[in-house]
């Protein structure tokens, strides 16, 4: 299997520009807390927040649904929670892909039990037509069709994170 250029570099910078403008305007006067979702969306984030122009606060979630497979098993499981307090707070979820939609969805359950006044979503990468569960995205970097994707953080069994595009990997 080889990984196929499907984002390159400069889309890619574009979008988080793009993305960072829309969170400038909607939070001008809010310090928002971004929450990363762990370990995907952590370049997204690193670029994200370098754009932003504004007080803010970054905490991470890790949540696990993948193991070493192509497909997500279909069950969540929260591996490290928050560590900071989030009630009566505005609240960004970064993430790097939603696909079925059960990890969001997961992950949204989990904050509102910590009651922030405030929860939108802000994704690169979203595939709709693996969608199992309904999620509201608030900030939509990309909607790809059913591919497996790697790079720019997205790993598979924790190879191609570091690669500085995105990629498609297809069976041959």
């Amino acid at each position: 299997m080889q990984p196929k250029v499907l984002i390159e570099r400069q889309e890619l910078e574009n979008t988080v520009r793009r993305l960072a403008a829309q969170i400038n305007k909607d939070y001008r006067e809010k310090k928002p807390v971004l929450i990363a979702v762990l370990k995907g969306a952590f370049i997204f984030l690193a670029d994200l927040v370098r754009h932003l122009d504004l007080k803010l606060e970054v905490e991470f979630v890790c949540l696990s649904s993948y193991g070493q497979s192509r497909e997500s098993k279909g069950e969540v499981k929260l591996v490290q929670g928050l560590c900071s307090n989030i009630r009566n707070r505005d609240v960004i979820i970064i993430e790097d892909i939603i696909d079925t939609g059960i990890t969001t969805d997961f992950l949204l359950n989990y904050l509102n039990q910590q009651e922030p006044s405030s929860i939108r979503i802000c994704v690169l990468i979203s595939k709709p037509s693996r969608r199992k569960v309904p999620i509201i995205i608030n900030y939509l970097g990309f909607e790809v069709a059913d591919r497996f994707i790697v790079g720019y953080g997205l790993d598979w069994d924790e190879n191609f994170r570091h690669l500085p595009e995105l990629y498609s990997i297809e069976d041959e």
